[in-house]
């Protein structure tokens, strides 16, 4: 097939009113009704079924979606509960047309669905989705090939920015190398993705060993494998940390894939896992101007079982309120979980350098370091947060403007 022929067939045939790609080469070529819903069949045999409240629910019509917006303007509890079935046709193109009779107050409507947007949408996760990619779970393994790019290319190309961000999407962290040390870079870096949460911290704060610190971050201590602001009903999503200076002994940076250690106990232990997904418990911050707290389960999971979050901090986990029989099976969980989040092998041990700026997802690569000498050289670190919505929103945008 000529390019000319493959662009023509990949063309939409309706405008669905739809900015993410949908265009497809396959052509709908038969309609079974049934009670409830239609089952399409594509022309390369594919099938899908979609119910009739569903379908007149995503009408794309300019009387049911905004032009402009496109956002729906039709008021589904404005029609009948039980729905007629529609009269339902291919058109000459291969996209479904369907014929709605007359309903309440409501007159006849016609419905026009282009083919390539229905196959998205023929299993539950199809669609544009709005999660993120698959993520790649890793180990210490993946020293050999720690995801990167250059600050250059980062802060002036799209490529950059997209490379940066499906590294974060599907590892959950990744190496921004080659900048400046310039005061309050971070902010600039943040700048490129969308603006900077603030927090009880600030829209950007310093990493440095503090005379008298409020946080554990502030010291020249180890730090113990850990998600920032557990203590928030939502912590920041991201994490960027940009280093001006280190040259003192020690304070190598420390990175987990907490999902990986995660799936691990949950293969190793399911009970500790369940323990550790289903039982709330508090985590407080507290200094002379905040009183910050929230009560969760260490581990996250969805309705299907899938990873979500991790809020693991044990310097800010607040008094243990749980029922008394289940509290020696906490501490156990608690305490294989916290040993695997130590295990060199599921950690990545490295020094960040002045010109280096590591980005991570805060509720899934837990972050410590080693302890350092504050006297050997001077060690300063700016972090900032990002949520994750102008994250996915930038990323969704970039691969639209690149289909």
């Amino acid at each position: 097939m000529t390019t000319e022929r493959m662009q023509a067939t990949t063309r939409p045939v309706v405008d669905m009113g739809e900015l993410s790609d949908y265009a497809s080469p396959s052509r709908l070529v038969r309609v079974e009704p049934g009670e409830r819903a239609l089952t399409l069949t594509w022309d390369d045999g594919a099938t899908g079924r979609f119910h009739h409240i569903w379908l007149r629910d995503h009408c794309p019509c300019s009387e049911c979606r905004h032009p402009q917006t496109h956002e729906r303007t039709f008021a589904l509890v404005d029609l009948p509960a039980a729905l007629p079935a529609p009269h339902a046709e291919i058109t000459n193109v291969g996209a479904l047309r369907l014929q709605w009779p007359p309903m309440r107050e409501l007159g006849p409507h016609e419905s026009l669905f282009d083919p390539g947007w229905l196959r998205q949408r023929a299993s539950p996760e199809g669609g544009a989705g709005v999660g993120g990619g698959p993520k790649q779970h890793w180990d210490a393994a993946i020293e050999t090939a720690v995801p990167r790019v250059t600050h250059a290319a980062f802060m002036h190309t799209d490529d950059g920015v997209a490379d940066w961000l499906h590294a974060l999407d599907r590892y959950g962290f990744v190496l921004l190398h080659d900048g400046p040390c310039d005061e309050n870079e971070v902010l600039r870096v943040a700048g490129r993705i969308g603006w900077p949460r603030e927090t009880n911290f600030g829209r950007m704060f310093d990493v440095v060993s503090k005379p008298d610190p409020n946080n554990a971050a502030f010291t020249a201590g180890a730090l113990e494998p850990h998600v920032d602001l557990p203590n928030w009903q939502r912590p920041p999503d991201f994490q960027l940390l940009y280093c001006l200076a280190n040259d003192a002994a020690g304070g190598a940076s420390l990175l987990t894939d907490g999902f990986a250690v995660a799936e691990a106990l949950r293969d190793e232990d399911p009970d500790a896992f369940e323990l550790l997904a289903t039982q709330p418990v508090d985590f407080r911050f507290q200094d002379e101007g905040a009183d910050i707290a929230c009560r969760a389960p260490v581990i996250g999971c969805d309705v299907d079982g899938r990873l979500t979050e991790i809020r693991f901090n044990n310097w800010i986990r607040d008094t243990l309120r749980i029922p008394g029989e289940r509290v020696e099976g906490f501490y156990r969980a608690y305490r294989r979980f916290w040993e695997l989040l130590r295990d060199p092998g599921f950690m990545l041990r490295f020094t960040l350098q002045p010109g280096q700026a590591i980005a991570f997802d805060n509720l899934r690569v837990l972050h410590g370091r080693e302890a350092f000498d504050p006297n050997t050289g001077y060690r300063r670190l700016q972090g900032a947060y990002l949520d994750r919505d102008p994250i996915r929103s930038r990323l969704r945008v970039l691969e639209r403007q690149a289909a």
